[in-house]
């Protein structure tokens, strides 16, 4: 039988009692009823101060790396071009000032296995001003007219008192010059198709400087095996010319996002409800226009030639345009996108009535962030701290990787015992080395060095990522505790919005700073750490790939399976914790304790309830991002038109729709995350007020009316069938 007994104006027993706390056994102690308890607590102290001064004295130590890595650092590293005596191409104030294009003697010695392991070609470069633009031999070129644009292209210095023999023998200059356009800075042969035959220039054979001609398809494919690096060089350069001539349309896409964001929180304030099932309408149209977009393309290519070929057969390509005239891949976008739509149906039709209580919290939320307003404008904050850790992070591993010395091997052509030792290209001439190679050259490798500074390298990029994952966290717990504390202060006035404070935004934000920066650095230190150690596993997969050992890889996946889980477990505890430090104003541990215990005896809630905001936000997310990537989609692939001929020319148009998906994921994932902690705050404080509170006069709940008719109606409806069984 039910118990019928009341406490109140809403029976405790057959709402959501507190009492029934002690059926979990040991999960904490229930809040008890405290008249002096009007919200947030003004009057309290500092927390966590050990953390704090921790916190401090690594941002120190963090300054000091970035100092210790701006004096040994040098950026032009990764900017600039090298050339074979390790001194950098077009960079300003040096000698090669006007010469910005680096030029290879023979390219084809590029496909040496030294290029994976030295990241340089085993052949002399220098910088020129121009890449050639003629097929010339420097047999044809010696001692006639040509000698002059010959002479361009060898070594500073070269004068022409030598025999040809004498001259290719020690690499003074090329043996044959091809047409070239510059790549990434450096000259790569002019490689165009021409009746079906490949050329460089208007050349189809070149010369190889011992007399025998070759075709330029050997060239070619010498080329290509040097360099899966020089296509992935050519698949970056063409997606980096996409950004220059589509940015200010993805700027624009990414307005729109801002926009239709704003408007949907604005219009969200008002019409909770409509905009909630107008949303989860659109979001199921949205997917199946897609399946019907993705069946039509599968249709209009039946019987297309090619079309049939599996992606497997096909394998990478670097132009992924490719994989649209295949109808296996349309095939695979409808099946992922009915997974979706069905998946979605089904949680709306087992899921409708926690979706009504869903919108009611939703409802509240909206109010309390129509009350603070300036909230939605804090993520800007929050993005721009970001932005500044991201940039000193960046620049400091930038300058870090880029503060080692010039090193200097020998490159040999033939087998040599002294091949790939380090030498000094000044004494190289008239060393041992050169004599017992006669045919070596010692020439720029790569930059490193065997100081102590330069053997402390990865641990100070170690410590640089975890200062990074320690400062973002940081910041992120700053705008969650923050957020908190505001929409603590509206739940938690009797006479809304009378009882509110004055500045409840910037009250909570200087509470969670000169109070609470200990508790803030605990809670991302214990983040931080995980994150880092994810991080280390991560590097040790990589390494672990090439080898044979099942039980390593194995282990290795058990390992970043369980860190993953930790991490996310500990985003969750810290996000609560952060809203008990907000109200309470204890320390981390007591906070994470008293939320966590708070959580457990209201489970069922958390674990419904909660969710379903989250899910009702993410299909928020994805009416937004589907909407701009579609119109994107649209834009990009000429398929609609501003004005005659607005998009720009691509050379894949995927890469500003890709961009602008992710950015307007983003942008809408900043907006929403206000609501996502508003609602959690409320949540938590609803709990709260449920076991303080048993709506009578003399303790009346601190919720609104709208909120309180509806999630106690709907945990009277609980209990009461609970006790209909019972019976």
């Amino acid at each position: 039988m039910v118990d019928e007994r009341k406490d109140g104006a809403y029976g405790r027993s057959r709402l959501w009692p507190a009492a029934a706390s002690a059926e979990f056994g040991g999960l904490g102690t229930p809040q008890k009823y405290d008249p002096t308890f009007k919200g947030p607590i003004y009057n309290r102290g500092c927390t966590d101060v050990i953390c704090c001064v921790f916190l401090l004295l690594a941002i120190v130590g963090y300054v000091a790396v970035g100092i210790i890595a701006w004096t040994h650092g040098d950026p032009r590293k990764v900017i600039y071009p090298t050339d074979s005596r390790g001194e950098f191409c077009g960079q300003k104030g040096t000698k090669n000032e006007n010469k910005p294009f680096l030029f290879y003697f023979n390219i084809v010695k590029c496909a040496s296995p030294l290029v994976l392991l030295e990241f340089q070609c085993p052949t002399p470069q220098i910088c020129v001003e121009k890449c050639p633009d003629r097929y010339l031999t420097y047999l044809n070129a010696h001692r006639s007219q040509d000698f002059q644009y010959y002479k361009q292209f060898c070594v500073p210095g070269f004068q022409n008192n030598k025999g040809v023999a004498e001259v290719l023998r020690d690499s003074d200059c090329p043996a044959v010059l091809t047409p070239s356009k510059p790549l990434a800075r450096r000259c790569f042969p002019d490689i165009h198709s021409h009746k079906g035959v490949l050329m460089v220039g208007n050349e189809t054979t070149y010369e190889d400087g011992h007399g025998s001609r070759k075709n330029i398809t050997e060239l070619v494919e010498g080329a290509k095996k040097a360099n899966g690096v020089l296509e992935a060089r050519q698949l970056a350069m063409r997606i980096f010319e996409d950004y220059t001539v589509s940015w200010y349309w993805i700027i624009i896409g990414l307005v729109i996002a801002m926009v239709l964001s704003l408007l949907f929180i604005v219009l969200l304030r008002f019409l909770a409800g409509i905009m909630i099932w107008v949303m989860i309408v659109m979001v199921i149209l949205v997917l199946g226009y897609g399946i019907f977009h993705c069946y039509m393309e599968y249709a209009r290519l039946r019987g297309e030639a090619g079309s049939d070929i599996s992606l497997v057969d096909l394998g990478f390509q670097t132009d992924l345009r490719v994989y649209l005239h295949l109808r296996q891949t349309w095939m695979a976008f409808m099946i992922i996108l009915s997974i979706l739509e069905v998946i979605i149906i089904l949680l709306l039709i087992f899921l409708r009535k926690r979706i009504l209580i869903a919108i009611a919290l939703i409802k509240e939320a909206s109010r309390a962030v129509g009350y603070v307003m300036c909230s939605l404008l804090y993520p800007l904050v929050t993005f721009f701290l970001l932005c500044l850790c991201i940039a000193y992070w960046a620049s400091t591993a930038i300058f870090l990787s880029t503060s080692n010395e010039a090193v200097y091997k020998i490159f040999n052509d033939t087998a040599c015992s002294v091949a790939g030792k380090t030498c000094n290209p000044e004494t190289f001439p008239s060393s041992n080395e050169s004599r017992l190679c006669p045919g070596a050259h010692c020439q720029f490798a790569f930059y490193g060095g065997e100081s102590t500074y330069h053997r402390a390298l990865l641990g100070l990029q170690i410590f640089n990522a975890f200062m990074f994952f320690w400062l973002a966290n940081f910041v992120l717990a700053l705008g969650q505790v923050t957020l908190a504390g505001a929409f603590a202060s509206y739940y938690w006035a009797l006479n809304k919005p009378d009882d509110l404070p004055a500045f409840p935004l910037f009250s909570a934000f200087g509470r969670a700073l000169r109070y609470h920066t200990g508790s803030l650095a605990f809670g991302s230190l214990i983040l931080a750490i995980v994150q880092t150690i994810r991080v280390i596993l991560e590097y040790l997969d990589q390494r672990l790939k090439a080898a044979e050992n099942k039980f390593a890889k194995f282990l290795m996946t058990c390992l970043k399976c369980c860190f993953w889980c930790l991490e996310k477990f500990i985003r969750f505890l810290n996000r609560n914790a952060y809203i008990m430090i907000a109200i309470y104003g204890t320390n981390f541990c007591t906070s994470a304790r008293n939320a966590f215990f708070l959580l457990m005896r209201n489970i069922i809630r958390v674990a419904v309830l909660d969710k379903v905001t989250d899910f009702l936000f993410l299909l928020g997310k994805l009416l937004i991002v589907g909407s701009v990537g579609i119109l994107a989609f649209f834009f990009f692939t000429h398929r609609i038109r501003i004005v005659q001929d607005t998009a720009p020319p691509l050379n894949y148009y995927w890469v500003p729709i890709l961009t602008v998906i992710i950015g307007s994921y983003l942008i809408a994932h900043g907006f929403f995350s206000v609501y996502g902690m508003c609602v959690d705050t409320l949540f938590l404080c609803f709990c709260e007020d449920l076991e303080r509170n048993d709506g009578s006069q003399e303790r009346p709940y601190f919720m609104s009316p709208e909120l309180r008719d509806i999630l106690l109606k709907g945990s009277a409806e609980e209990e009461g069938k609970r006790g209909e069984v019972e019976e």
